[in-house]
């Protein structure tokens, strides 16, 4: 386990230094985890799960006998304490997600105030280096989960899945919106709301999923330039064709 040990002291000199020391506290009772929070608090939720996501770790097992065996140089990172299986699985079901949501713009902001610069990313890079517009990715991914404990995401009669959608800035490599659902719904049910904070003369690309007409009239209405796929089934007429300098076309 010598990377897990490792990852603990990158944990004390990142990530967790970057998350003010107030802030989950804070965040848990304005979402109420607090109240759920015993032996397992809201901050020791918080470091199990970027250990999880750090370490790419497959399951509970994975995370608990990491951090079990770890123990002592877990409980320098603010006296966070090793979950156990029972307790990861039980907030991971019945905390509100709502935290770790707010948790993230908060330290967003946090990090921009301290760096103005951060999050804005480079513009002298690839291929959006030609552009001088903001550049939106919208895609979405399907993840399956367990129809057992997942009760909210069922997708078919014995299977359960949840749908990721995301808006993210082509420059700065940082999600705009992130919406988190049952994989049940249409991509293009969401194309409004994960698109609502394009700006006019900014630039949104999003796969055929997203295709919705009514949706596409509006961004055209607003100022916004969209990229997009046609459908396979789709009927159309040429009226105008544009030529490119772009290499390879």
């Amino acid at each position: 386990m010598p990377n897990q040990l490792h990852l603990s002291s990158v944990f004390c000199d990142s990530f967790c230094n970057f998350i003010p020391p107030h802030l989950v506290p804070k965040l848990a009772r304005e979402t109420g985890v607090d109240f759920m929070a015993r032996s397992f608090s809201a901050w020791s939720h918080v470091v199990s799960m970027l250990f999880g996501q750090l370490t790419h770790a497959i399951g509970l097992n994975d995370i608990c006998d990491a951090l079990r065996l770890y123990s002592r140089p877990l409980s320098s990172l603010r006296g966070a304490t090793p979950p156990s299986r029972n307790n990861l699985s039980h907030a991971n079901k019945r905390r509100d997600a709502a935290l770790a949501e707010r948790l993230f713009w908060a330290v967003l902001d946090h990090l921009q105030k301290l760096s103005p610069g951060f999050g804005i990313g480079r513009r002298g890079k690839g291929l959006a280096r030609r552009f001088r517009r903001i550049i939106h990715v919208v895609d979405s991914s399907t993840i399956a989960l367990i129809a057992s404990c997942i009760d909210w995401a069922q997708h078919r009669r014995r299977k359960a899945a949840a749908k990721l959608h995301v808006r993210l800035d082509l420059h700065s490599l940082l999600p705009r919106f992130v919406l988190v659902e049952s994989a049940k719904a249409a991509d293009s049910i969401r194309a409004a709301e994960v698109c609502a904070g394009v700006k006019p003369c900014e630039i949104v690309i999003f796969d055929r999923a997203y295709v919705d007409f009514v949706h596409l009239n509006v961004l055209t209405e607003d100022g916004v330039f969209w990229v997009t796929r046609s459908k396979e089934s789709l009927c159309l007429r040429v009226v105008k064709r544009r030529r490119t300098d772009l290499p390879g076309t």
